[in-house]
């Protein structure tokens, strides 16, 4: 899941390619995965893009600090490549381990997710993700179609983009700028994050005020 436009990786498709020339490596080929902004927010139980493209990565990483809230992050794999990483990875090797606290508040955050309350809240997040993009077009901003919280607006334009990062700052909104040569020129955008705090309220005020800019 790229994290600043709210697009993903068609992991099924790369999946088909990886088998289909696997056979021309000794070692073969392994899919890596990195779905930090996925995890927790994305697809219809909240798996992330590979539950969307019903595929599995070989490892998968990603971060405990997006959806969980808390801070740290962890690799999925088999058992023989885990053990593996944890003899031979130096950034595993020489860093610290995250706290007793954190851990247990990871492990709640998991089960949340996993749970009715989780569901709850992740469609939720998903009917406010698309009221805000609905609302976007509606009144004339370019978005990108998607289900995840992530609604970039491509304003495609510097002076116009920090103009508007300025504007909702003034009225309370806070919200990420990209502009040349963060990106290309032609591609400025504004980054928007939904929360599954937000209410029904906070994205009608947002398309409020985008509407009065």
């Amino acid at each position: 899941m790229f994290s600043m436009r709210g697009d993903y990786a068609a992991l099924d498709e790369i999946s088909v390619i990886c088998k289909q020339y696997e056979q021309d490596y000794e070692e073969g080929i392994i899919t890596l995965v990195d779905d930090s902004h996925g995890v927790g927010a994305f697809g219809q139980r909240g798996r992330g893009t590979e539950e969307v493209t019903q595929t599995k990565a070989d490892v998968l990483i990603a971060t405990l600090g997006k959806a969980f809230g808390i801070n740290g992050g962890y690799v999925v794999s088999s058992a023989k490549v885990i053990d593996y990483l944890i003899e031979t990875a130096p950034l595993y090797i020489f860093s610290n381990p995250i706290t007793p606290a954190e851990a247990a508040a990871a492990l709640k955050a998991v089960e949340i997710v996993d749970s009715s309350e989780g569901m709850d809240k992740l469609q939720h997040l998903q009917n406010l993700s698309r009221r805000l993009r609905e609302g976007l077009i509606e009144i004339g901003f370019e978005t990108l179609q998607g289900e995840h919280p992530i609604v970039p607006i491509l304003i495609r334009d510097t002076a116009r983009t920090s103009a508007l990062v300025k504007y909702l700052f003034t009225h309370a909104i806070l919200a990420t700028g990209l502009n040349y040569p963060v990106v290309p020129k032609g591609q400025e955008e504004i980054r928007l994050q939904v929360s599954a705090s937000h209410t029904e309220k906070d994205i009608d005020y947002l398309l409020q005020i985008m509407s009065e800019f």
